[in-house]
């Protein structure tokens, strides 16, 4: 057999084709440009090439595609006129994983975090998972893209609720970690958007979900009602006599019943500790033993553009994060607060004109902080066209300017790149922002530095 991917150099889509080809058929891809998935899997054999050419999916078995990829890609077009089999993404991951003991994990925010501390927790305590991540997965054997295909029974996926993919695996043990409006392109209201959560998490036979969230623990109620055993967990701080939870997750420990052992997160952020006692729940369900899996925890070096550090120059330190979310941006600016990074040159680039039209002002508020340069770059469409009338401007009509803040709207990523490196000062930090292009801001940034050095 043979499977093309379209895309291939994404970062879902290459975990996905790693994992297909770890079961010994044939794989090939495309992509428009290079990146360093497309670069890895060119490096591990797998055949990709850069552009698109419709003869390349002729004699394929499957052609595999991602919500992103138009109608009118000319490999779309030639497969579809051709009668072969054309899978979301989604089903070509379902189909590798196959009789596999399946963690999934669901939520608005935390998904590619929390996966690959499942994954990692289960390799450190030597369980040589699968999985499916959509970042590179730092500390765990063979991840390079976040796609790894391991010998044992168990596996683990991020599953994606935004175009309700999510709903195609077969999961054992479904970790719900926070419910909130998204993705209304697809759903059309938060309502619809938290029935499927409820019919993702009702179909596992266990769920694992946060009770400090009023989406989650909703969608947990609804899936214990159906018929699924629940696991709640909560901050012990939050905790309210009428929301007692299972785990409970304090500063420096971790608590299921009678057992307690101690937690370390390496990475900052009260989220990341309730993320963290996600993955522990789900690795002890598994049959880790609580002390173990919670010490191989301490040891995780993180993900790619999860709160990554891309280099420090002159007292300037330089942070990559994918929050592109209101909630998600509003986090990973406090986590840099509570971890001492001093002066925020925060260069945020918005993903998509829909969520920019329906949560503008939301992040107006995520931003509206004390003691920093704010430089919007343009809206970075993906695959949606303009709408006209929706732009950076609208979130920064809705910024609040703090104590010391300023605010700057660029003329595209690169005047967004080269406004931030002339912002900082030494012990400042600079943090780029956002889910689409702003990853590259991050490395022009450092390089500005460096040549303002030398």
């Amino acid at each position: 057999m043979r499977f093309h991917f379209i895309g291939v150099g994404g970062s879902g889509m290459s975990a996905v084709a790693r994992l297909v080809a770890a079961r010994g058929v044939t794989v090939t891809g495309t992509d428009k440009k290079r990146s360093a998935y497309f670069s890895a899997l060119e490096a591990a054999g797998v055949d990709v090439r850069v552009g698109h050419d419709p003869d390349l999916v002729v004699g394929a078995d499957v052609v595999v595609i991602s919500t992103a990829v138009r109608e009118s890609n000319p490999e779309l077009e030639r497969a579809r006129s051709l009668g072969i089999d054309v899978w979301h993404r989604s089903e070509a991951l379902a189909w590798a994983l196959a009789g596999k003991r399946l963690v999934s994990v669901a939520g608005s925010h935390g998904k590619t975090t929390t996966s690959a501390l499942v994954a990692h927790v289960l390799h450190t305590c030597g369980v040589d998972a699968s999985y499916a991540v959509g970042a590179r997965v730092y500390g765990v054997e063979g991840a390079v893209a976040g796609g790894y295909g391991g010998s044992a029974m168990e596996a683990v996926v991020e599953a994606d609720e935004s175009d309700g993919s999510f709903m195609r695996y077969d999961t054992a043990i479904a970790i719900v970690l926070n419910v909130e409006s998204d993705h209304l392109d697809f759903y059309g209201s938060f309502e619809a958007v938290e029935r499927a959560f409820v019919d993702f998490a009702s179909k596992a036979p266990v769920v694992i979900a946060c009770a400090d969230d009023a989406g989650s623990a909703r969608v947990a109620d609804a899936a214990e009602a159906a018929g699924s055993r629940v696991i709640r967990y909560a901050a012990s701080s939050l905790r309210t006599p009428a929301k007692l939870a299972d785990v409970q997750v304090d500063v420096d420990s971790v608590t299921w019943g009678d057992v307690s052992v101690p937690l370390m997160v390496p990475i900052p952020g009260a989220h990341q500790r309730l993320n963290a006692a996600a993955a522990w729940a789900a690795v002890v369900e598994l049959g880790v033993e609580p002390g173990r899996a919670a010490a191989a925890i301490a040891s995780f070096a993180g993900t790619g553009r999860r709160f990554e550090l891309r280099g420090e120059v002159d007292g300037v330190r330089v942070i990559d994060d994918y929050a592109h979310h209101p909630t998600e941006v509003a986090a990973v600016l406090a986590a840099a607060r509570s971890a001492g990074a001093g002066r925020l040159v925060v260069l945020f680039q918005p993903a998509l004109f829909t969520r920019t039209q329906a949560l503008g002002a939301e992040f107006g508020r995520a931003l509206s902080i004390d003691d920093a340069a704010l430089i919007l770059a343009p809206v970075h469409g993906d695959r949606e066209d303009p709408i006209p009338g929706v732009s950076s401007q609208l979130i920064a009509d809705a910024v609040t300017l703090g104590f010391g803040t300023t605010l700057e709207l660029a003329d595209d990523l690169a005047d967004a790149a080269s406004r931030a490196a002339a912002a900082a000062r030494p012990g400042d930090t600079i943090m780029t922002i956002g889910s689409g292009t702003v990853t590259e801001a991050a490395g022009w940034i450092v390089s500005a530095l460096e040549a303002r050095r030398g």
